[in-house]
């Protein structure tokens, strides 16, 4: 029996090869000229399906026939920006105009009044208006408001005939300065309606008084927030800093030695934070840290100013966080330390050549640094220095107060939270008094910004083009004229209005720039204000929220084949001119990538720091027909059911008569041609070409009709479409919407299939980049619900040259197409399978094969398994697609994104420290309460109310560790991904793949006059062992810290302020300050303090 073991062994290896052998040959049987007859087959029957009811044949034959009546123009880029600056330029001229008169007016009122200190006064307090008591009595400062909403302000209720007060929380909207100057401000009612009267299409117009106070026109009702508090402070806002003050370098040097421990230390911390976010984009600065050593909070800014943009003032704030005391205060060496960098900057012409400041936080400066000053200062005292004494004691005041007033700055005692706010804004005001003596009234433009104040935000985030959501404001400085106070530059306070970014672009209309073109507009510093593809929110969870860094986006991050950064210095500089750029563009939410040539044409738009920009793509996209027809006969066909036009665009200006505004572009249109709106403003070129559409592709709304009456429509077939240039659509439902799959396709929600502001339908961008007449399909997977779709260009031809006209389309179920090429895909059952080993006969129904239909980008069209409907093909089999890869059939496209948001997972540094004693959740708790207790008792002033912004402040910074145990926390990153392009000169492969123990077989054939590929692969090897998934997914691009440090430091090129205010010869700049107006119970702040010791003792 032993004997034979060792044959019985050789005859089963020998039977599993044999086995083995067997299975390989069946493997590899899949006939590729069987594959290809399906192809063929599937071929016919998809084109017959989609022509027949798309009417594609018929619109091109239309368009024929009037060839001989069109005319072809090539764009002149050059021309056309012009054009689109001038409009922008009347446009914000119009603005600027409006807000000197308002700055006249407060000025000219402020002139004439004489200060009141026992005034009473009624206004209309934001807050209050409207609400009334328990006796049914409207209370103190809330009269009746009437409210009326207001398609114009977002639908919201306001009142055009009145604007109110708002007042925050933190300051007493009964003081004699604020009735005075609110009493003063009542003349600028009449301004803000004539204003609104001369050019309705503004929008807020508003008034921010150094008193704290906000009038507003229209006049609301101002929501506060969830604790009922108002935290909203103009003086805080960017327009109102930048118009107050000029350009600064600010260096903050803040005392951590072991003497501001506790609460100082938060307060210190909270006066950076509050000195940070008054500066904006057009400043520089550094935060510098000392003890008997000096430390930069960031050493990779060591010895320079970084620019103050939003990414860079965040970064200050989250290292600021992470300062401990210890050590002996050493001054002298820090001071020095600042003189040189700003010294340094100044002489070598870096950060913002105008004013310069140094802010000292500490509670005592006890050294001899007269020294200091003399060596780097006096006399001509360049560098002001402004002194903030942190907390109760005013043993060191004096010295303190001597830093300020010596050089020219200003000295603030700060002793709780509350004081911050205000202490630190006197430092704009005395930044403001050279402006101010000299009354130069520098008008400002501020950077893209998004309005979260006004209450329907949120619903705006989710209802309006991202990358137009955005608005930027102008404003300028209102001073006091009276010669009585002349050298002490008394800033009154900043007017100013809003310009919605979607408003300035709509001047550069879509329909000129075709379907790949688009505009842009950047600022002095080379952020973007508007462009298609910044996207300044993101996803968290369920709700859209705007990024960290939604206005510091550089154009170069967007248009970054730009790799030398070309267009980017031109257009920052402000000159005119052209470049021509290959670039690698994507559409369809970056899925899909497409290669085109870009010319850019840009220009400065003169009075603004703006720069604009405009792309016209190569081929089709600057050339473009015209055609004309009677209004009689185009007012005809305007008025089919079936037909809409873009209600994003201007075909008529519905702003300018408040009339106007109730009608849809449509309705404007047909009355305007109809005679019955004569009066309207209506953009002439794109009307005649919308009429000339209509016409043309009134024969195809016949046709589908014809086909609905006469024919038995397939089910499945459940949507014909088309637009044109001019954003007109037309749109038939072969299907009702009982039974339609694509249930929101084409509907107002579908922004990605509509012509908007923003970009051309996704089905027009991909038609015209795919040979006019052959239909492009694409799979849809929209939440789950699944569809195809398919579109193809049609064109017209004149003196030579061919231009797009518009395309042409089918929506369909997968149902439909699973019906038809399941019933191609097999061989019939009579096939004589005599000399055939493996399987046979082929069906792609049967377990043996898998059968995909896939499209030129590695999309899923069609399979077996629904579930793989929409996704790319290499996540479902990465061993064919890698094969595919190295064939050369697919290409691999490198794209980037420089606005991706990353999962950032934060751990609490003391994680484990609870786990070593339970009692320490319980002390922790308490001493969070004890705390919170502490910050609220310390922000209530004599007046018993609190700054809500800083006692949320307080609380965020006590919940600094809690926040920070949040995981997968998004924060703005870099990252690459790919793409894939299908190559059609390869039109056919396969072979054998090796996968451990089987063989795996392919065919690949292309599906002629598509962009499809058929790939039929047999079933029974697996090879996901041996070969992974190939993703799409983004990949993070790490930097190395050297990297990473040059990365933010480094200063690319941008266009200073022309206005710079930093010396008046008859400033006086003897008031230099005094102690903290607001005061606390001694005995409140020590018994609540002696309580937090105890517990952060305990603990």
């Amino acid at each position: 029996m032993g004997s034979r073991t060792p044959e019985m062994r050789n005859l089963l290896r020998i039977l599993g090869f044999f086995c083995l052998w067997i299975t390989t040959e069946a493997q590899m049987k899949i006939p590729p000229e069987t594959v290809q007859q399906w192809a063929s087959l599937f071929s016919v029957q998809l084109r017959e399906l989609t022509t027949k009811y798309s009417g594609s044949l018929l619109l091109q034959k239309k368009l024929k026939d009037v060839e001989s009546i069109i005319k072809i123009v090539e764009l002149n880029g050059d021309d056309l920006v012009k054009d689109y600056s001038d409009e922008i330029e009347r446009m914000l001229g119009s603005k600027m105009k409006s807000v000197k008169r308002l700055a006249e007016s407060a000025e000219d009122a402020d002139l004439y009044h004489e200060y009141n200190a026992s005034l009473e006064f009624d206004y209309y307090n934001s807050m209050l208006i409207n609400t009334m008591d328990e006796d049914g009595n409207y209370v103190e400062l809330g009269g009746e408001f009437a409210l009326e909403e207001n398609e114009h302000f977002n639908n919201m209720p306001v009142n055009t005939q009145q604007s109110n007060i708002q007042v925050p929380t933190n300051v007493y909207n009964k003081d004699p300065n604020i009735l005075n100057a609110i009493y003063n401000s009542e003349a600028l009612n009449d301004v803000f309606i004539s204003n609104f009267q001369k050019d309705p299409t503004l929008t807020w117009q508003y008034f921010g008084s150094s008193f704290g106070f906000f009038r507003l026109y229209p006049g609301i009702k101002w929501t506060p927030d969830s604790n009922g508090v108002a935290a909203f402070d103009s003086r805080n806002r960017n327009w109102y800093i930048q118009a107050a003050t000029s350009p600064k370098d600010i260096i903050i040097m803040v005392d951590i030695s072991g003497s501001m421990k506790g609460l100082k230390m938060t307060i210190a911390k909270h006066t950076i934070n509050t000195i940070l976010d008054t500066l904006g984009e057009n400043d520089f600065v550094n935060v510098i840290a000392y003890t008997d050593y000096v430390r930069y909070v960031e050493p990779c800014f060591r010895g320079t100013l970084v620019q103050a943009d939003l990414d860079n003032r965040e970064h200050f704030k989250l290292l600021v966080d992470e300062l401990h005391v210890k050590g002996e205060a050493k001054i002298k060496n820090a001071m020095k330390e600042s003189f040189k960098i700003l010294n340094e900057a100044r002489v070598n012409g870096q950060g913002s050549m105008c004013n310069q400041a140094i802010m000292l936080i500490t509670d005592g400066a006890m050294e001899d640094f007269e020294s200091v000053f003399e060596e780097f200062n006096w006399p001509e005292r360049r560098v002001r220095v402004f002194t903030y004494l942190i907390g109760r004691e005013m043993t060191f005041s004096q010295n303190t107060k001597w830093i300020a007033c010596n050089n020219k700055g200003y000295y603030t005692h700060i002793s709780t939270l509350a004081d911050v706010q205000e202490n630190v804004m006197e430092y704009l005001h005395v930044l403001s008094r050279p402006m101010v003596i000299n009354h130069d009234h520098d008008i400002i433009w501020t950077e893209a910004y998004m309005d979260t104040v006004l209450p329907n935000t949120n619903e705006l985030f989710t209802t309006k083009a991202q990358s137009l959501l955005l608005m930027t404001s102008v404003a300028m400085p209102v001073f006091s004229k009276k010669k009585e106070t002349l050298s002490h530059g008394i800033l009154l306070g900043v007017v100013g209005t809003d310009i919605p970014l979607m408003e300035v672009m709509k001047l550069a209309p879509r329909y000129m720039l075709g379907a790949h073109g688009y505009a842009f507009l950047l600022n002095n510093n080379g952020y973007i204000l508007a462009h298609p593809d910044l996207r300044p929110l993101y996803k968290d969870g369920k709700k859209l929220k705007p990024k960290p860094n939604y206005n510091s986006v550089d154009l170069s991050e967007v248009e970054w084949e730009d790799t030398d950064e070309m267009l980017r210095t031109a257009m920052v500089k402000g000159e005119r001119g052209s470049i021509t750029l290959s670039v690698r563009a994507s559409v369809d939410k970056g899925k899909r990538p497409l290669y085109l040539i870009n010319d850019y044409f840009y220009i400065n738009i003169d009075e603004t720091p703006f720069s604009f920009g405009m792309v016209l793509t190569r081929g089709h996209g600057n050339l473009m027909f015209t055609g004309t027809v009677s209004v009689e006969e185009g007012l005809h066909d305007m008025t089919s059911p079936d037909l809409m036009i873009a209600s994003e665009w201007t075909y008529c200006e519905l702003d300018i008569d408040p009339d106007h505004r109730k009608y849809t572009q449509l309705q404007a249109v047909v009355r305007y041609l109809q005679g019955k709106e004569p009066d309207l403003e209506c953009d002439e070129v794109l009307l005649q070409q919308t009429l000339f559409d209509a016409v043309v592709t009134a024969p195809v709304e016949a046709y589908w009709n014809a086909l609905m009456l006469n024919d038995r429509v397939e089910p499945g077939l459940e949507t014909a479409f088309l637009g044109t240039r001019s954003g007109l659509m037309r749109i038939m439902r072969y299907a009702g919407t009982e039974t339609r799959v694509a249930k929101k396709f084409l509907t107002p929600s579908d922004k990605d299939n509509l012509f908007t502001i923003d970009h051309f339908p996704l089905w027009y961008r991909l038609a015209v980049e795919n040979t006019p007449g052959r239909f492009y399909y694409y799979p849809v997977n929209d939440k789950g619900v699944k569809y195809v779709v398919a579109t193809t260009a049609v064109t017209v031809t004149s003196g030579g040259k061919t231009a797009m006209a518009g395309a042409v389309g089918v929506q369909m179920s997968l149902d439909l197409l699973e019906k038809r090429f399941w019933a191609i895909a097999k061989q019939p059952a009579d096939t004589d399978c005599t000399n055939i080993e493996g399987v046979c006969p082929l069906s792609c129904e049967s377990g043996d094969l898998n059968c995909f239909l896939v499209d030129n980008n590695g999309f899923i069209m069609l399979s077996k398994e629904r579930n793989e409907i929409g996704r790319f093909f290499g996540e479902v089999d990465g061993s064919i697609m890698a094969s595919l890869i190295k064939m050369g059939m697919f290409k691999k496209v490198s794209l980037f994104d420089y606005q991706a948001m990353c999962k950032n997972s934060h751990h609490h540094a003391s994680s484990a420290r609870p786990l070593l004693s339970p009692f320490y959740v319980i002390v922790a708790l308490i001493r969070w309460f004890f705390s919170n207790a502490l910050m609220f008792l310390l922000d209530f002033n004599l007046c018993g109310l609190w700054h809500s912004d800083y006692f949320v402040d307080a609380k965020a910074g006590y919940h600094t560790s809690h926040k920070q145990k949040k995981v997968d926390a998004l924060v703005p990153c870099d990252t690459a991904y790919p793409g894939f392009i299908y190559d059609p000169s390869v039109r056919e492969a396969n072979s054998l793949i090796k996968c451990g123990r089987c063989q795996k077989m392919f065919v690949v054939q292309q599906i002629p006059d598509s962009n499809l590929v058929l790939v039929v692969t047999q079933a029974s090897c697996d090879c996901s062992r041996q070969y992974g998934p190939i993703l799409l997914e983004p990949k993070e691009i790490k930097y190395n810290a050297t990297v990473k440090c040059n990365r933010m430091k480094s200063q690319k090129v941008r266009r200073r302020p022309e206005s710079c205010h930093a010396y008046h010869p008859k400033e006086d700049a003897t008031e230099c300050g005094g102690a903290s107006a607001i005061s606390l119970s001694l005995s409140l702040f020590s018994s609540s303090l002696l309580i937090l010791l105890a517990l952060l003792h305990w603990t």
